[in-house]
């Protein structure tokens, strides 16, 4: 394996900004100035280095994939790809997935447990496989047992799955919608795996119009049973990342700004902690989860919701980054705040067994140069 393309002193590296990088205004940001920053509570660094975890993180509002871990001497350590406008993903064994502008990308750990520089990566994803699916929007994804890459096609309102011969192939859509086209009828964003397969989807609203969904953000939002088709709880505002995780299902009620699990029988939705902002992306770790935080942006879409009355009854300013959650007490240990270019996250991955990971984007000198054999 030839190590020479990893260049840690690469200037989209360590919350530098690399040339290209456009702020929300549309002014160019230069290397000269950093676009984003990270501060931690004081116990962060510490609990990833005692759980021997990682955070993958994207952000599909500045197209990055970042990388939070330790270093060596306990600080934070960040790693940052441009990858294009990502949002979902998905930790299968040594591989993570990451759904990126028309693409779906399976990255491969190449360093797998050998043995590294003490100061340097302990884990190096590189690009293996790389699906064209044309812009569908593709939210959350999870890898089924037989090994195939199921994604939440929220443009064609159903789940698909990878394929070689055409774009995507439809695994499953809701009984409601009429037709499959590229219309975000209900905004089916999230996807959760159960047993090996596809178990349940997040929806919006139950709307069979092109973004008929908009209009009923408020309550319209759905759990919907993969395979009876039967709604398992009702009643959420903009509900997003459905995780099944020690026999419960959990989610974010994002509209709402809680974090909780649906109670069964009755299909109640039971929060379990309130976090300052909108909530997307989600992973567990034994009795821990790892929440994504975005500061709401001023649109029609996510501006009116009961998240603006919880944030000033709480006295909060919504926030970016992320929360390690007690699930036992639903109090939050630890957290991750962004500040500067980046107000929104989409999702969450904890990369177990790696304490400070890299990534190769695949079109760069580094990935051409590095080969494994």
């Amino acid at each position: 394996m030839n190590n020479s393309a990893l260049n840690l002193a690469d200037p989209a590296v360590h919350g530098q900004a690399a040339p290209g990088i456009r702020t929300p205004e549309g002014d160019e940001e230069t290397a000269a100035g950093p676009p984003f920053s990270a501060s931690v509570s004081p116990g962060f660094t510490d609990w990833l280095a005692s759980q021997r975890c990682s955070l993958a993180v994207s952000t599909y509002q500045v197209g990055k994939l970042l990388l939070f871990g330790v270093k060596p001497d306990g600080r934070l350590w960040v790693f940052n790809r441009t990858i294009g406008k990502c949002q979902g993903l998905s930790v299968h064994n040594s591989s993570l997935w990451v759904s990126a502008d028309s693409q779906i990308i399976r990255f491969d750990d190449a360093v797998a447990g050998a043995q590294t520089a003490e100061q340097g990566p302990d884990a190096l994803y590189m690009p293996r496989t790389i699906h064209f699916t044309g812009d569908v929007d593709a939210h959350d994804m999870v890898v089924a047992g037989d090994g195939r890459l199921v994604f939440a096609n929220t443009l064609f309102s159903c789940l698909a799955a990878v394929s070689a011969e055409r774009s995507f192939d439809v695994v499953w859509k809701p009984s409601f919608i009429s037709q499959i086209a590229p219309e975000d009828r209900c905004h089916l964003n999230g996807v959760a795996l159960r047993e090996g397969a596809p178990a349940c989807v997040s929806i919006v609203a139950a709307s069979d119009t092109r973004e008929g969904w908009r209009d009923q953000r408020g309550d319209g939002g759905r759990i919907i049973d993969v395979r009876s088709g039967d709604t398992l709880c009702e009643g959420l505002s903009m509900p997003h990342s459905p995780r099944y995780h020690g026999g419960m299902l959990w989610l974010h009620n994002s509209g709402t700004g809680e974090f909780g699990y649906v109670e069964r029988p009755s299909g109640r939705f039971q929060p379990v902690a309130f976090c300052p902002g909108y909530l997307r992306g989600l992973s567990f770790l034994d009795g821990f989860a790892a929440v994504g935080l975005s500061r709401p942006r001023s649109s029609k879409t996510l501006s009116g919701l009961a998240l603006d009355a919880a944030l000033e009854r709480h006295r909060q300013t919504a926030q970016c980054g992320l929360r390690i959650i007690d699930l036992q007490s639903g109090e939050t240990l630890h957290w991750l705040k962004i500040d500067g270019v980046i107000d929104e996250l989409y999702d969450v991955a904890i990369l177990p067994g790696r304490v400070r990971p890299a990534l190769m984007s695949p079109a760069t000198p580094e990935a051409r140069r590095m080969i494994v054999v």
